[in-house]
């Protein structure tokens, strides 16, 4: 069995990304959260094909974009 480099990119950036949201969330900044929604597009786009609940993760960005968006304005 051999390395999987587009398995260990996916969970890294996945591991990054949240770490980015717990950061930017903790320190209030919409930068952080903004960083971290555009990582996590790719892995997210990546259950786009699926034929089943599955697609709805697509959507999972958006949640960072909205934070970060309330946090701006709020601010």
């Amino acid at each position: 069995m051999g390395f999987y480099w587009v398995r260990f990119i996916f969970w890294i950036l996945i591991v990054v990304s949240s770490l980015l949201l717990i950061g930017g969330l903790w320190k209030k900044s919409w930068k952080v959260i903004i960083c971290s929604g555009i990582l996590i597009i790719l892995p997210s786009l990546y259950f786009g094909g699926a034929e089943n609940w599955f697609r709805l993760l697509v959507l999972f960005p958006l949640i960072p974009f909205v934070l970060a968006f309330y946090i701006k304005n709020r601010i």
